[in-house]
């Protein structure tokens, strides 16, 4: 009776968010109670709270160790797994689960999850109707439901699984923001009308007056009351700014760690790779108009669009990191090596995506972080380089929410410039050390003369021109992960150029300062 007291402790502050005290207060009942499996879980899920993944790993293990038949542990381990990349130990963890126990609800949306981030859609929606079809009402399952369908150009299904989330709680203020993306809104919309009436409520969390804020903002903007617009958008990020960690000076040391390890480094040196498939890396700021130009290229016969990958950055990071910042030492000791580690990590990493083709495009937006390594490490790379006037890329990034913490330098007009600044001065490095090897697509010239500027493109990255580029909408066989998803599934246009003028009087001090 004690130690479930006890336990009830930890849980309560483990929901309240007091992971530092729930951590001590399980520690010290596992020293009582060394072989209580329950105990080993519940740890590990704080360690996964605190993003503390690798040591959540061995917790669950030895959560399973004690008790083999442990679903929830194993289901655990198999999120923490799929965090590090550990994608095919993930999915077995998930199979032997739902083998045992196949209404395992978790286990079937987290499944579902991998299945996203692998690329296999189809998949993940069949797992999560599977799911909602054991619990019905069950927010979690169709925020996913929703989302998949969102990513996958089914606007309609997408738009369908939202209202149902809304009817059972509309308070879901995450399903509120997804609607927002989706709809054009006028005077009057009364989807506007419900979310302004949802803001004078007292009880709002943080995390649901961000979602709220944003989504607001982006329907005043719609009826183009750009006051408005930006009042809830500056809210949106307020509250946000104070729910992070950023710190930009962190940013600041790694660029110059970059640039100091590859300022002498000669990249005719490259490290010959036996992989035949090429990678097309698309990089630039984000809302640069990568999500654009990847759906246009791998709206091509020839090519595969995987979207996102984070495996560059983990590898790099796994590689040749310390304390945060890139070491040179290790960086040239990789490159004379017979195999490097850095190679061996991605491909297998982009083999689990089981891609048809050998032209396969990356679209991480901050890749351009690691383009000295693109160049050595995969020389039959392409490297696109994604430009759009600072102001509408500023802008538009004042008016989003991201999920990866990546991103957590987006929520302050000041930490927004004095990273705009950081990326344009590292792309001026990497254009004096590379030249030509990185092909620069404008977004302002790619809406503008879209024929010429598509032809252009993939002629460097050695394709031949195919209509089916100039009709990137119509192309749903490449997921949109990103907040671009719904401006990436319409026909080419310009009215996002100088969008920036609209927004002068509010954002003008970041403006100004953009170099």
């Amino acid at each position: 009776m004690e130690l479930l007291k006890e336990i009830e402790k930890v849980q309560i502050n483990l929901k309240a968010k007091n992971y530092r005290i729930a951590l001590e207060k399980c520690n010290k009942l596992l020293k009582k109670f060394p072989d209580n499996a329950f105990l080993y879980n519940l740890g590990g899920l704080i360690l996964q709270q605190i993003q503390n993944i690798t040591i959540s790993v061995q917790y669950f293990q030895k959560a399973i160790s004690l008790d083999p038949k442990n679903l929830p542990a194993k289901n655990n381990l198999a999120n923490s797994l799929k965090v590090l990349g550990k994608f095919d130990l993930s999915e077995k963890l998930y199979k032997e689960v739902l083998e045992i126990k196949p209404d395992y609800l978790k286990a079937l949306n987290n499944y579902g999850n991998l299945k996203q981030q692998l690329n296999d859609y189809e998949g993940a929606i069949e797992l999560y109707k599977k799911a909602s079809l054991i619990e019905p009402s069950n927010i979690t399952v169709l925020m996913s439901l929703a989302g998949a369908y969102h990513s996958v150009g089914k606007i309609n299904e997408s738009k369908e699984i939202i209202y149902k989330i809304l009817e059972i709680n509309p308070q879901i203020m995450s399903a509120h923001k997804l609607l927002s993306s989706i709809i054009k809104y006028d005077e009057g919309n009364k989807h506007m009308l419900q979310m302004l009436e949802l803001s004078k409520e007292n009880n709002l969390s943080e995390s649901q007056k961000i979602d709220l804020h944003f989504a607001i903002g982006k329907s005043f903007e719609d009826i183009e009351n750009y006051d408005l617009a930006f009042q809830n958008f500056k809210i949106a990020n307020k509250i946000k700014k104070k729910t992070i960690d950023f710190d930009i000076d962190k940013d600041r040391k790694l660029f110059k760690s970059i640039k100091d390890a590859f300022k002498e480094i000669d990249f005719n040196n490259t490290v010959t790779s036996l992989n035949k498939k090429k990678i097309i890396f698309i990089c630039g700021m984000p809302r640069s108009g990568t999500t654009l130009v990847e759906q246009i290229i791998a709206s091509h016969s020839k090519v595969d669009g995987a979207g996102e990958l984070i495996y560059l950055q983990q590898s790099i990071k796994n590689n040749f990191f310390e304390n945060d910042v890139v070491k040179k030492q290790l960086l040239i000791e990789d490159i004379h090596a017979e195999r490097t580690n850095l190679i061996d990590f991605y491909f297998n990493m982009l083999n689990l995506h089981h891609f048809k083709n050998d032209t396969i495009t990356d679209k991480a937006p901050q890749n351009f972080r690691w383009l000295g390594f693109i160049k050595i490490f995969f020389p039959n790379s392409k490297i696109i380089h994604c430009s759009r006037n600072a102001k509408d890329v500023s802008l538009s990034l004042f008016k989003n929410s991201f999920a990866s913490t990546d991103m957590n330098w987006t929520y302050s007009t000041d930490d927004i410039v004095n990273y705009y600044n950081l990326y344009g001065d590292i792309m001026n490095f990497w254009k004096e050390k590379m030249g030509d090897h990185i092909y620069n697509i404008s977004y302002e010239e790619l809406t503008n003369n879209k024929e010429t500027e598509i032809k252009k493109v993939l002629e460097f990255c050695d394709l031949d021109f195919q209509d089916a580029c100039l009709n990137h909408h119509k192309n749903l066989k490449t997921p949109i992960k990103t907040v671009s998803v719904t401006q990436a599934r319409e026909p080419i246009y310009t009215r996002s150029i100088n969008k920036n003028k609209f927004y002068e009087n509010n954002l003008n001090k970041m403006f100004s300062l953009l170099k």
